[in-house]
């Protein structure tokens, strides 16, 4: 089944799809608008900046506990209930604005509570959205997500900044508005019932995901590439706004040349399939890291903007196609009753790290010069793509299956997890449930949003 024909014929992958999208793209409308809403009110720089911390510090800080309640609590009810507190915090700036009440306490507040209820969501639907379509059409149903974000992240700040220009409150009704959307979507969700697993046989540790990933030889090596591109990413964003700053490039200027990432993990997305099923994770890590080496080493050359932005589409291209086969294989192999905490287990490791990458990068280009930062990151990923996907190039369980047969062996290798398929189900049998990935870490190289795979879903 092709990922156009998900969409078509599976309406459980459709409602999760528009989902996700609509709910992408608010985010995004706000993203830029905070700060400028902030500064609009009288704020300083400082105060602008101290809003999103406050954001990302509370995800991160709940990062491990949200795995936990997703593993044991209602994961459905989870989700509707965090985009319902992420309307009626959204909805009060509007409201609070008309009343004459909006201040940055206000503002700060809104951060944080949507912060805390993002970092509820996100491993919810990791677990929910496992059992939307078959473990065999999994690389295209994430490929469809990731084309989703990659267009909403494209055309969402643009679209942010005009909304703002007409009015300073509507970028922000608006994403209320699409987490009222995504929730009404996923009540219309059937559900199925969990696989139980004894009380015996459970891990309730906090810590239960960290202590799983330590015994997966090739996802570590995986991961282990991922957070070091996640780093060299983050950190060549600052180096690029600055470098080109100071050659002496506009804002226009330097707003294009960003542009073109998005662009190149638009089209990295929708190339992803292709890419994937020709190319085992091994060489295709290899080949990432490669590009991204020689890349950011022509970046280390020359400072102008119209060469700098072609290149930054080819190294993001490759960006994609690598989350979904991590994305992919934390969602097949993890354990079912630990998916929640494995999936923040891995956000955190992803995000955790690459946030040191901005700081680096600005103590690099203030004591070397934009060209040899270049090449430090340059050779930094030369590195990490040595020493992490070298291992992988003889490894296969990381690759895709490719037939519903291999898809009903891994099922079963993983302790015998439902592997009907939605055609082969009773008649009157509910579907899965699922919902829309949280897909905001600014990160270059993240793990897919998850995607399902047929097997144990439900609450």
């Amino acid at each position: 089944m092709k990922s156009a024909g998900i969409l078509r014929t599976n309406p459980d992958f459709r409602r999760y799809w528009l989902s996700s999208t609509l709910s992408t793209l608010g985010s995004q409308l706000s993203l830029l608008a905070f700060p400028l809403l902030v500064l609009s009110i009288g704020g300083s720089a400082a105060q602008a900046g101290t809003v999103a911390t406050c954001s990302m510090v509370t995800r991160t800080l709940l990062r491990l506990p949200a795995g936990q309640f997703a593993d044991r609590l209602d994961r459905r009810m989870i989700m509707v209930g965090t985009d319902l507190v992420r309307l009626v915090a959204l909805a009060s700036i509007p409201l609070a604005s008309g009343l004459g009440e909006l201040g940055q306490t206000h503002l700060l507040c809104v951060a944080i509570v949507e912060g805390a209820a993002t970092a509820l969501f996100s491993p919810a639907a990791t677990i929910a959205v496992r059992d939307v379509v078959p473990e065999k059409d999994l690389t295209d149903a994430l490929s469809r997500s990731q084309t989703a974000m990659a267009s909403s992240s494209l055309i969402g700040p643009f679209l942010g900044g005009w909304l703002f220009t007409l009015d300073p409150i509507l970028p922000f009704a608006v994403d209320a508005a699409s987490y009222g959307v995504s929730a009404l979507l996923l009540l219309r969700m059937g559900t199925l019932p969990s696989q139980k697993v004894p009380d015996t046989e459970r891990d309730n540790r906090l810590t239960a995901g960290l202590r799983w990933l330590t015994h997966q030889r090739a996802l570590l090596a995986a991961l282990l590439f991922a957070a070091g591109i996640n780093i060299v990413s983050a950190a060549a964003q600052t180096t690029m706004v600055v470098s080109l700053r100071q050659s002496g490039a506009g804002g226009t200027a330097i707003g294009a040349v960003m542009a073109c990432a998005g662009i190149g993990g638009l089209l990295g997305a929708a190339a992803a399939p292709w890419l994937i099923k020709r190319n085992p994770a091994g060489r295709m890590f290899l080949l990432i890291g490669t590009v991204w080496a020689l890349g950011l080493a022509v970046f280390s050359a020359t400072t102008q903007p119209w060469v700098i932005g072609p290149v930054l589409v080819v190294v993001v291209f490759f960006s994609p196609p690598a989350g979904i086969v991590v994305g992919r294989a934390i969602l097949v192999l993890a354990p079912r009753d630990l998916l929640g905490r494995v999936s923040t287990a891995t956000g955190l490791l992803m995000a955790g790290l690459a946030s040191a990458g901005p700081v680096m990068a600005g103590a690099f280009v203030d004591s070397m010069g934009g060209s040899r930062t270049w090449l430090i990151l340059a050779g930094a990923a030369a590195v990490v793509t040595v020493v992490s996907s070298v291992p992988l190039l003889r490894e296969t369980s990381l690759d895709a299956t490719g037939d519903a047969g291999n898809d009903k062996d891994g099922a079963n290798d993983r302790g015998g997890s439902d592997t009907t398929l939605p055609s082969e189900r009773p008649a009157g049998e509910p579907h899965p449930e699922q919902a829309a990935p949280d897909g905001t870490e600014p990160v270059g190289l993240i793990p897919a949003p998850p995607a399902p795979r047929q097997g144990t879903g439900g609450s």
